[in-house]
């Protein structure tokens, strides 16, 4: 009898996996639906993106858009809170089949996952106690600096400047809880975070958004690669979300002048023809 190499059988193997998995991720639309609810990964201390409110229950912008999300497939929303160095693993071990977690859509985290087109945009910018000499990222060397650990803040901190002492946190509340008791000497995040928080201590008076911009940080919402139908139908929802208003209704229920977390809306939606 004729014998194939082994390493046929191994390369047979991996093309069946390949497309085992290829068609898992096709299907996940029609699963989603079957299931009866929507999983998605939610941050609880990231305000008003997503957070807990007094009934223990997360509320926010993201959230709404996940709820959007869920009622346009008519399914149930089920909330996993997440934080931003379980986002991915949380993904790629099928936990969740969204994450709505302030996540930077990013060339390096595209090799890993999918993202959907861009439905925030906001910039890396240092929150410091009022008084302070640190004005801007340049300040910030031999400095202990607080972000969220696995974010794409640790790495744009090293490379604008690499003499800041970086400590890490589980989430950026965590570090601006370091910076209110004089832990750290400054934390950097999204400046949508930064004045989020600031916006919500107890005395926002005594702390200050400093320095321009020192990345671009275009959100997306997460999935897994090679689901299309899933990816298609986030996108047009959220397309369909900012041509009939909605969008810009839930941002201003959070982010507008007349919120607590005032935030002017500077960008526009990718709409396709």
């Amino acid at each position: 009898m004729k014998r194939f190499p082994s390493f046929l059988f191994l390369m047979v193997g991996l093309a069946i996996l390949g497309m085992g998995a290829r068609a898992f991720a096709a299907d996940e639309l029609d699963a989603i639906k079957k299931r009866g609810k929507l999983i998605v990964g939610l941050q609880p201390a990231a305000p008003p993106a997503s957070m807990i409110n007094a009934k223990g229950e997360l509320e926010g912008f993201e959230v709404d858009l996940a709820k959007e999300l869920a009622d346009g497939l008519g399914v149930a929303l089920e909330i996993k809170q997440t934080s931003d160095a379980v986002r991915i693993p949380s993904l790629l071990q099928g936990a969740v089949d969204l994450e709505i977690a302030t996540m930077t859509h990013t060339r390096e985290r595209d090799k890993q996952i999918d993202f959907s087109i861009t439905y925030f945009v906001t910039g890396q910018r240092v929150m410091v106690r009022k008084g302070s000499p640190i004005k801007s990222v340049k300040d910030l060397g031999g400095k202990k600096v607080g972000t969220a650990k696995g974010s794409t803040s640790e790495q744009n901190l090293m490379k604008a400047n690499p003499k800041a002492r970086l400590v890490t946190f589980d989430d950026v509340s965590t570090a601006f809880v370091a910076l209110q008791n004089k832990t750290v000497d400054a934390i950097t995040t999204d400046e949508s975070l930064l004045l989020s928080l600031k916006a919500g201590a107890p005395n926002p008076g005594d702390y200050e958004v400093v320095g321009e911009y020192f990345s671009k940080e275009p959100f997306g919402i997460g999935m897994r690669q090679g689901a299309a139908d899933l990816r298609d139908y986030v996108n047009l929802t959220l397309m369909k979300l900012w041509e009939t208003g909605k969008f810009k209704e839930i941002y201003n229920r959070w982010y507008g002048p007349k919120s607590k977390y005032a935030l002017p809306l500077n960008f526009e939606m990718e709409m396709w023809p």
